[in-house]
């Protein structure tokens, strides 16, 4: 297809098309002549993920491109694309280190790795930490702080419910055809099923309250 016909199936204008070919976030059509590249379905699934990353999840530009490199590395396996892809969106806060908080709050949060079998934490020994189980510390040191539950005891049930969610979004990937497309549809639904999950989770809450605190 022409660029003006990969506009109209994606909904990006050819001026934003031309923008990402440019900065890397869509590779090059295939050149028909001098001024003219013929694209595919390829370029229409990737423009997907880059208005995913980008305008959905205002991801900024040089993140987006680095998620785009991890998901194109075909030294790695579909585990370990996908790993890098999520370790390259954008994350809450690091830690504070000075906090003293903090080191309980990683305490508190290995010993939820322990009791869920996941191998993720600083102490596990199996996988690096990453910018997850980081943004879980910092959460943690917060609660702590302003004096809310965070035991370990007290967020394993969020954790149990996470799992589930895991499972769902995997069933969901592996509709997909090919290993690239199902990483790209991974990296894509984590952005844009987590409003999706607290849109539930406030709604879930709102109908629980009703439940528990109305009297009818």
């Amino acid at each position: 297809m022409r660029l003006a016909e990969l506009s109209a199936r994606s909904g990006v204008s050819t001026a934003t098309i031309k923008y990402y070919l440019r900065e890397g976030l869509l590779h090059p059509g295939r050149r028909v002549t001098a001024t003219q590249a013929d694209y595919d379905e390829g370029h229409l699934r990737r423009l997907r993920l880059v208005r995913a990353l980008i305008q959905v999840g205002r991801i900024p530009v040089n993140s987006a491109r680095e998620v785009l490199a991890a998901l194109q590395d075909e030294r790695m396996d579909r585990h370990q694309r996908l790993g890098a892809a999520t370790w390259a969106l954008p994350h809450g806060p690091e830690p504070d280190e000075a906090d003293p908080d903090t080191d309980a709050a990683r305490r508190t949060a290995d010993e939820l790795m322990h009791r869920l079998g996941w191998c993720y934490g600083r102490t596990s020994g199996r996988a690096p930490a990453g910018p997850a189980y980081e943004m879980l510390v910092t959460a943690i040191a917060a609660l702590s702080r302003l004096g809310y539950p965070c035991a370990a005891e007290d967020l394993e049930p969020y954790a149990r419910a996470a799992e589930r969610i895991a499972v769902s979004d995997l069933d969901l990937v592996e509709r997909y055809g090919t290993p690239d497309e199902q990483v790209e549809a991974a990296v894509a639904l984590t952005v844009l099923y987590e409003p999706v999950l607290l849109s539930l989770r406030r709604l879930a809450e709102a109908e629980e309250s009703r439940r528990r605190f109305v009297e009818e």
